[in-house]
């Protein structure tokens, strides 16, 4: 019963803050924004090399084995990969691990330290204050961390190829294109939307319900870490099998 109370009150927290991010000001949204979309982009950068070189080390020898010629079509794989899957859930678990940890540690000690007692004194909603402009940074931040991971990753992957292969961009730049299409990648870059949303959505949700003294800021910030990374790797799930439903 204490679970299905969890997910009943974390519901209406969304159900409540949904309606107000329509009216977050450019003002109250650049901080949040800054920090969540800066404050992750060196990890985008470094997963972003990382995937694509290493992705293409792994499958180019497996290609190769199967003597049928298929390492050809090794840029088209790549771009399947990094583009369906590997950026957008890499950007997820990017903003998952470092801004649930921070949301939910920051609101739960303005929590602690009765701060937001004293906002509500003063007649103002701490969902339309506090909630929603960072709810909002995540959800604008996502995707464009998607957009970097994928951009670094088919540059890496070309590097890898021009330096141990016999590729030009051009042949490249072809095959990377040769099977995508706007139903697959849109679809892809739209579930960020949702990443970030759940995101911003639970660690604000951790950090507001905090009570306690002080250890609870730690747990509020461990507790963010695990529940926004599980909702980021459920929620892939379920929008890729929904995805594949609505298509076929």
């Amino acid at each position: 019963m204490a679970s299905l109370e969890l997910v009943g009150r974390w519901t209406a927290f969304l159900a409540a803050c949904l309606p107000r991010l329509a009216f977050v000001s450019p003002a109250s949204l650049a901080r949040p924004l800054h920090r969540v979309l800066i404050g992750g982009l060196p990890l985008a950068v470094v997963a972003g090399f990382a995937l694509g070189a290493v992705v293409w080390m792994h499958t180019r020898g497996v290609l190769e084995r199967t003597g049928t010629g298929a390492a050809e079509l090794l840029p088209t794989f790549l771009a399947a990969a990094v583009l369906l899957e590997l950026a957008p859930i890499g950007a997820g678990l990017i903003v998952a691990a470092r801004t649930g940890a921070a949301l939910g540690s920051e609101l739960a000690a303005m929590r602690v330290h009765e701060q937001i007692d004293a906002i509500e004194l003063l007649g103002v909603s701490p969902m339309k204050r506090l909630v929603a402009p960072r709810v909002l940074a995540c959800v604008l931040a996502v995707p464009l961390l998607h957009v970097v991971i994928a951009v670094l990753a088919l540059g890496s992957g070309f590097l890898a190829e021009s330096i141990l292969g016999q590729t030009t961009w051009l042949s490249y730049q072809s095959a990377v294109l040769r099977e995508l299409y706007l139903v697959d990648v849109v679809p892809a870059l739209l579930k960020t939307l949702v990443f970030g949303l759940l995101v911003g959505v639970t660690g604000c949700f951790i950090g507001l319900r905090s009570r306690g003294g002080s250890e609870e800021v730690g747990a509020a910030a461990t507790n963010g870490v695990v529940a926004c990374s599980l909702l980021v790797l459920l929620a892939d799930v379920l929008l890729v099998g929904l995805t594949r439903l609505l298509l076929s």
